[in-house]
This record gives C-alpha cells, sequence and structure tokens, in this order.
C-alpha cells in the first residue's frame, strides 16, 4: 500500500480505485443483461455496458495525464456490490419480481461509483486538476443518467410486479404525547 502525503496521493489511490471497479463491471454487466427478462432493462445494461467502458478509456486518459500506471490496485467494494449482483441472477421467482431485484442490484453498483467520482472530483479540483475534474465529471454525468434510467425502468416493473398487501401492527411503540405505549 502507497503512503498517502497529498491529496494528489489521494486521488491517484482513487483513480486507480475507480478504474479497477469500471473494469469489474465490464465483465459483471454483460450479465445482468443477459440475466433480465425486461427488454427495457436488458437495454439499459446493454448501453451502460458501452458507457463504462467508455469510463475506463476515460481513467486510462486520466492515468497518463498524471504520470502513473491505472492499475495495480483491487476495488474490493465494487467485487462485493458486484457479488450480491450475482446472487440476485440466481434467484427464483416471478420474473418481473426478479428483474426489481436486478434494477436495485444495478442501482447500488450506480451509487457506489458516483460516490467514488464525486470524491475524486472534489480532489482534482482542490489541488487545480480542472481538465482531470472535466473528465470525471462526465464519467459521473454518464452514472447518473444510467441509475435515472433504472429507477424509470422500476416504476414499470413495480406497476406489473404481483404485489402481496401486509397489515402491520403497531408493538410496543411509545406515544410520543404521553410517553407510554400505545
Amino acid at each position: 500500500m502507497a503512503d498517502k502525503k497529498t491529496i494528489k496521493d489521494l486521488l491517484v489511490d482513487e483513480i486507480k480505485d475507480l478504474y479497477s471497479a469500471e473494469r469489474q463491471l465490464t465483465k459483471a454487466i454483460p450479465k445482468m443483461a443477459k440475466g433480465s427478462s425486461d427488454a427495457s432493462l436488458k437495454e439499459a445494461f446493454t448501453s451502460h455496458l458501452q458507457e463504462t467502458q467508455g469510463q475506463v478509456k476515460r481513467l486510462e486518459e486520466i492515468a497518463g495525464m498524471l504520470e502513473i500506471k491505472p492499475n495495480g490496485k483491487k476495488c474490493v467494494g465494487m467485487e462485493g456490490v458486484i457479488e450480491e449482483g450475482a446472487e440476485a441472477l440466481e434467484e427464483d421467482g416471478d420474473e418481473t419480481v426478479l428483474d426489481l431485484g436486478l434494477v436495485g442490484a444495478g442501482s447500488r453498483v450506480e451509487h457506489y461509483e458516483m460516490a467514488g467520482y464525486l470524491t475524486a472530483i472534489s480532489l482534482a479540483k482542490r489541488i487545480g486538476l480542472s481538465e482531470v475534474a472535466n473528465l470525471l465529471q462526465q464519467s459521473l454525468a454518464e452514472e447518473q443518467g444510467a441509475e435515472k434510467k433504472l429507477r424509470t425502468i422500476a416504476s414499470g416493473l413495480m406497476k406489473r410486479a404481483p404485489v402481496e398487501r401486509l397489515a402491520v401492527k403497531a408493538v410496543g411503540r411509545q406515544s410520543p404525547e404521553t410517553g407510554g405505549v400505545r
């Protein structure tokens, strides 16, 4: 593990982490697309794969600007998120419900990536690397767009998914007025 003595050191680590995450996703996204039953979800995963491949190239460009090699670090966080998504692919049940599970897995991936890009953008801006920040911002915008598309697809899937209404009763909750149990 490299010493982190400056913001640039931390930025380099973030770039390597993002690069590992995006590379892992280029292998995982096709599996998510293949496991999708819904055509719009399958298309969303497929189109985001192309964006992800572009993000890998963008991170390689940033690494060149920073005069570093982008590899050499494994993003264990993304590895875990991908593993959760793989579990969703192994489930049995209603196709629409299973697709909703894939949307959830995809959304977790997008939020993880957004957090990484936001951090890297802040670091790059702080040390005056506006061109690096701009390239990272392009990837962030793509991740935000992908997550928004997943939410839209989820909305349609929710309308078609079988629903079981549950009655929930309050157990042992205290009333704010009396401090007692309702």
